[in-house]
């Protein structure tokens, strides 16, 4: 029977993991090991100015456990969304760390390196033709919303995963790439299910989300010709039905049907039985071949400047009704702004009440009086330097702002000196789309470097 075992140390690369971890996970004799770099889950910001989100030693911290590990079993890597959004500079970012790890441990390898990032004239030959289409959501997308964009990305499948590791890479560092796909690869390689081997992905791609002590320790995953398995690596933690199950409610509107390029698995019909040592296996799901083989696109781009004050306030009449202060607040402020001349199509701001109901939005329990607040001041303009005076105009009101008529004028507190924090330039998103093809490499590009470990390319 084709099998192949796969390691999954990270839910995502720079968060870690214990050695003991690790090392279990290692001595399980994996075929590969493979993890997901990357995640739209932090908003557009690093889309929009194609950056990193972790810290580079944290990176190369991983990377480094994983190379060494892969090269005293002669076994592969693979790790897809590359520099957290996968635009070409991330995929150039992890080479170099790769190439850094390698140099330094004297080690060979052929690094494939999959370009994912899209020229804004071929997504615009794309839409004329009819290619792109909404995905989940009733916005059209335009040329104009295609120039707008400071990077588009589009999210590869596991066809370009299979060529580079059919092709000798001992690494394989891709762009913006399904979560799924970046460990489906080398089961499909072994001729084990496709379907478990899509399902696998999607329950272990996390890593130790589908555990029960999701903050510490790796997954294994083991695919054959019927189904698959599922383990944690760390000693403190097992796999459960339960655990195995949930993962497929996240990042997914439809639990049961699973859409991948190319492919949509149904897992309507999967059994999930518990085994001995917290092992989970998984039999019985099905996968359809897709008529058109799709993408999705994402696209980035600026949305304004922001400056943000806090304040922290206690007064116990305040506290009583939090959104009536912060109502009257807001409406005196919009016409003390009007009053001097602010252009209101140009900015606009928001005051949110952590500690009240700023997270949901929603009606707060009947009764509920917290104990203080921090009111959070978001103003979003068309320049810096609009956005920070509109927060200088608000400073004194959000210092001072009367509690009630005919009070003495209350003081709250800024935790900061001075008040206005500039966050800067920032982005959101303007594609969540999917592009059709006929090839699944149309909009893909491979190159091979080899590294001889000692800073020289073969």
């Amino acid at each position: 029977m084709n099998v192949c075992k796969v390691f999954v140390p990270y839910g995502a690369l720079g968060t870690g993991i214990s050695d003991e971890a690790f090392e279990n996970g290692m001595a399980l004799n994996p075929d590969i090991i493979s993890v997901d770099a990357g995640s739209t889950d932090s908003g557009p910001y690093y889309l929009g100015n194609g950056k990193c989100k972790y810290a580079r030693e944290a990176l190369k911290e991983d990377t480094k456990k994983m190379i060494v590990a892969a090269h005293q079993h002669n076994i592969p890597i693979t790790i897809g969304s590359c520099g957290t959004c996968g635009v070409d500079e991330g995929v150039d970012f992890m080479e170099e760390i790769c190439r850094e790890i390698l140099e330094e441990e004297g080690f060979s390898a052929k690094i494939a390196k999959i370009y994912t990032e899209q020229s804004i004239d071929v997504m615009k030959e794309k839409l004329r033709n009819g290619k792109i289409k909404p995905l989940g959501t009733r916005v059209e997308v335009s040329e104009e919303i295609l120039d707008s964009c400071s990077h588009i990305v589009a999210a590869a499948g596991v066809e370009a995963f299979i060529k580079a590791l059919n092709d000798g890479a001992d690494i394989v560092l891709c762009g913006r790439a399904t979560d799924t796909a970046v460990l489906a690869c080398m089961p499909i390689i072994k001729g084990c299910s496709e379907a478990a081997a899509w399902h696998g992905a999607k329950v272990c791609e996390c890593g130790p989300l589908c555990s029960t002590n999701p903050q510490n320790g790796g997954i294994f995953m083991t695919v054959d010709e019927t189904g698959f398995e599922v383990e944690a690596t760390a000693s403190d933690s097992i796999c459960t039905p339960y655990t195995v199950s949930a993962h497929l409610l996240y990042e997914n509107s439809d639990p049961f049907h699973l859409v991948e390029p190319g492919v949509v698995i149904d897992t309507s019909k999967a059994v999930y039985i518990q085994l001995e040592n917290g092992r989970v296996r998984v039999e019985k799901s099905s996968i359809t071949k897709s008529d058109v083989y799709t993408m999705k696109l994402e696209g980035a781009g600026p949305a304004g400047y922001q400056t943000i004050t806090l304040v922290g306030i206690r007064d116990r009449i305040i506290m009583k009704n939090p959104l009536g202060w912060l109502e009257n607040l807001r409406a005196y402020a919009q016409n003390k702004l009007e009053r001097l001349g602010y252009d209101s199509t140009r900015y606009s701001f928001s005051l949110r009440p952590y500690g009240y109901n700023a997270v949901y939005g929603g009606d707060v329990p009947e009764g509920y009086v917290p104990n203080e607040i921090g009111v959070l001041l978001t103003v979003t303009a068309d320049e810096q330097e609009l956005a920070t005076q509109i927060a200088k105009v608000m400073n004194p009101l959000l210092l001072h702002f009367e509690v009630e008529k005919n009070r003495p004028t209350p003081s709250f507190a800024f935790p900061f000196s001075p008040a206005e924090v500039v966050k800067g330039k920032i982005y959101e998103f303007k594609l969540y789309h999917v592009v059709e093809m006929d090839d699944p490499f149309e909009l893909l590009r491979t190159t091979m470097v080899e590294v001889n470990g000692k800073g020289g390319n073969a």
